[in-house]
């Protein structure tokens, strides 16, 4: 197991990935992890930009405090991640078809991202943030949605009988994805 602190890695290919490595406070800058494995990894104060993630697998790593910007995460399934802590924040990132199901994530702000088709089942997003970002055909079944702002959020379409959403917060624009299962007309 090798230990690395701040450090800024720039431009790598991690085709063979990494296995029990801890990172603290390092930046991955321009780096590709295309359909790695970055299996038992801590990662602590990190910060991934202008990387692709795409299909990388982080089963039973421990993701703390690590912010992606500009990152492409498609695919990604982070709820094989270690369950003891996981803290994220994604800033402009494609996170089409990726999942985050039974994850434990309050208070995670997604910013100007795309999440199409991406699973939030049986997930706790209490007090988490959409901002500016793409929800079409995610998924929310069973999920915490408490205190969550949906307001600058779109294409969202939420079953409100099907998840928790005492006080989220939704836009007036938003209303539709709150009654396609009714089967009603708004105009």
């Amino acid at each position: 197991m090798a230990v690395f602190e701040d450090l800024v890695f720039e431009g790598e290919l991690y085709s063979d990935g990494l296995h029990k490595d801890m990172f603290d406070n390092c930046t991955f800058l321009k780096c590709d992890f295309y359909k790695s494995k970055i299996i038992s990894c801590g990662l602590t104060d990190c910060n991934f930009i202008d990387c692709n993630l795409s299909m990388t697998d982080f089963s039973q790593s421990t993701i703390n405090n690590v912010h992606f910007k500009n990152c492409k995460v498609l695919g990604v399934k982070f709820n094989l991640c270690h369950d003891f802590i996981f803290q994220v924040d994604f800033e402009n990132c494609i996170l089409d078809y990726s999942s985050f199901a039974k994850r434990k994530m309050s208070k995670t702000r997604f910013k100007n991202s795309s999440l199409k088709g991406v699973d939030f089942g049986d997930a706790d997003l209490k007090q988490s943030r959409f901002i500016e970002s793409e929800l079409e055909e995610t998924i929310f079944y069973n999920t915490n949605l408490q205190e969550v702002d949906f307001r600058s959020a779109y294409n969202y379409s939420i079953d409100l009988r099907q998840n928790m959403t005492k006080k989220a917060r939704f836009s007036k624009d938003g209303l539709e994805g709150l009654l396609h299962q009714f089967d009603i007309i708004i105009e």
